[in-house]
């Protein structure tokens, strides 16, 4: 989706979708982020012959005046829409995400149940300390927007494609997402594996601490020392591309699953 304006979706922020096998991956990407944040990722799970969908959530990959009307359903009906998808032509689909994309992905599993195989998370948001983002609501009246969160990444000269802005109205959304989501994480059945940065500009640790307060499904959290909020393109990226495809072919033994992707290097 291009945005409501009609904007061109920025180079590097296109959605994509790699066919592949009887096991689907649905990536989800973060606020104010774009697909570019997780296509290493999906190149990667590809490579071994998953099939790997990655949409691009409603205002994002454009100009961040294009989120300004967009809410927290609307990503969440793109995410679910691309779930579907997977289900009509996967017998397994895992979800993963990152930052509210894992947030969207834990809404997912809450509200589908059993029909995830699995779920992955790197940074996801159920919260902030940040005391002013309260406010968010009423700011939006006269703000627009703020200082942008993208770009969060430790390894030098490794750009993300996303918003130097974060629009209020979109981020007070957000806050609604967390608001619905972290009572019912009891709800998920599914295993999940999730991954935190020791040092996080965007998502505080209390966001990893209320996920595991509140599963009751297995669940494992792996600490990534040497990365900041986007991971999946930082240092620690491979760590997590190899322990979400030692968890799919943990929960997949159906699935005809290679220990490493072709050309791997």
């Amino acid at each position: 989706m291009a945005g409501v304006t009609g904007a061109a979706v920025l180079p590097g922020a296109e959605p994509f979708e790699f066919e592949g096998g009887s096991v689907g991956v649905l990536l989800v990407h973060g606020f104010t982020g774009s697909p570019g944040s997780m296509r290493p990722w999906g190149e990667y799970l590809s490579a071994v012959g998953l099939t790997v969908s990655c949409p691009l959530l409603p205002g994002h990959g454009t100009r961040w005046q294009d989120m300004v009307p967009t809410t927290w359903p609307d990503w969440y009906a793109t995410a679910e829409a691309a779930f579907l998808r997977l289900r009509t032509t996967c017998e397994q689909v895992f979800v993963m995400g990152l930052s509210m994309g894992g947030t969207l992905a834990l809404r997912l599993a809450e509200q589908h149940g059993g029909d995830l195989a699995g779920l992955v998370t790197v940074n996801p948001s159920l919260t902030t300390d940040r005391w002013h983002a309260a406010f968010a609501p009423l700011l939006s009246r006269v703000i627009p927007a703020v200082p942008g969160v993208a770009g969060d990444v430790k390894a030098e000269g490794v750009p993300e494609v996303g918003y130097d802005r974060v629009p209020l109205r979109p981020f007070a959304s957000l806050r609604q997402l967390w608001a619905v989501t972290r009572p019912e994480l009891g709800r998920i059945v599914c295993p999940v594996l999730t991954y935190r940065s020791v040092v996080d500009h965007v998502v505080e640790a209390s966001s990893g601490a209320i996920l595991l307060a509140g599963l009751r499904a297995p669940a494992e959290e792996r600490l990534l020392e040497n990365s900041y909020h986007v991971a999946t393109l930082d240092n620690d990226r491979e760590t997590i591309f190899d322990g979400s495809l030692e968890f799919v072919r943990r929960h997949a033994p159906r699935a005809l699953v290679p220990d490493a992707p072709c050309g791997d290097d």
